[in-house]
């Protein structure tokens, strides 16, 4: 059975959804300051006041990273609804709206460009999608990512913002982490370098999986960054949970990050990581 299809048309690029918000001023979630948005926008998503990351798109993701065009990769592939799911919804009419809120076809974009003059292999997940979440034609996505990063010797990138495997998709999705743990497994035996970035949030099985395999992993500053919700580790442990619990500088303090990164420095330290990988 084919669990995804390919699909020629796609939506407008200029439709794609970024969660700094429209019109003239824009509220930041956490210093609750009324912002012009252009100031926003310009700053990368970051409030100019307290520095609250707002959450980008994926091809705001690219812009950022890349350093100029990009060829995108398997564009095409689109869900086949294996299980003919329906919630309160068809599964059908979820991905139909997502693709009319984000542009994309499901919640991952994949290209090569250059990040500071390295060809690499870039793929960013879009939250506007379904929440990110990951279903097999992410999974499917990001290992073809990750076997064209092995095959030409190109250092990849993968940027999380995702609430999880996709539960309409089923079991077929949970074992989309074993498909991309494998491929990343030959990736390393390549010796060729994956940074993971984590971004808020990146939760469910993209943690459990790719994203914290990462040769070095880095996190934007106050991402969600966990597995299970904090609620539901509560009631399992029956304790109640430090403060900070599971944002980027608890996992740093930790050791389960190597650096929690503003957006705005996040280009450079990237490329001065990738050099010093590649040296």
């Amino acid at each position: 059975m084919a669990w995804f299809r390919r699909e020629r048309s796609l939506l407008p690029a200029d439709e794609t959804e970024s969660r700094v918000p429209e019109g003239l001023y824009v509220k930041c979630d956490s210093c609750k300051e009324i912002l012009y948005r252009k100031a926003v926008v310009d700053n990368l998503g970051v409030c100019p006041k307290c520095a609250f990351h707002f959450r980008i798109s994926a091809r705001e993701r690219l812009e950022l990273l890349c350093d100029g065009p990009w060829e995108e990769l398997d564009h095409g592939l689109v869900s086949s609804d294996p299980l003919a799911f329906r919630d309160t919804k068809p599964y059908a009419a979820r991905l139909k709206d997502g693709k009319r809120k984000t542009g994309s076809l499901d919640a991952l974009v994949s290209a090569v460009g250059t990040v500071g003059g390295i060809p690499s292999v870039v793929a960013a997940m879009e939250y506007g999608f379904i929440g990110g979440s990951m279903g097999v034609v992410v999974g499917e996505k990001v290992t073809r990512a990750v076997e064209k990063a092995a095959r030409e010797r190109m250092p990849i990138l993968v940027v999380s913002c995702s609430g999880g495997a996709r539960m309409m998709e089923g079991t077929l999705s949970l074992m989309q982490m074993a498909k991309i743990s494998a491929a990343l497994a030959r990736l390393d035996e390549a010796r060729v370098p994956f940074i993971s970035l984590l971004t808020d949030p990146t939760t469910g099985g993209v943690t459990a999986s790719f994203a914290m395999l990462g040769d070095v992993n880095i996190a934007e500053p106050g991402a969600l960054i966990g597995f299970a919700g904090p609620r539901v580790i509560e009631q399992t442990i029956r304790q109640k949970l430090p403060p900070g619990f599971q944002r980027a500088e608890f996992l740093l303090q930790h050791g389960m990050l190597d650096m929690v990164v503003d957006r705005r420095e996040l280009k450079k330290t990237v490329v001065r990581t990738l050099r010093t990988m590649l040296d």
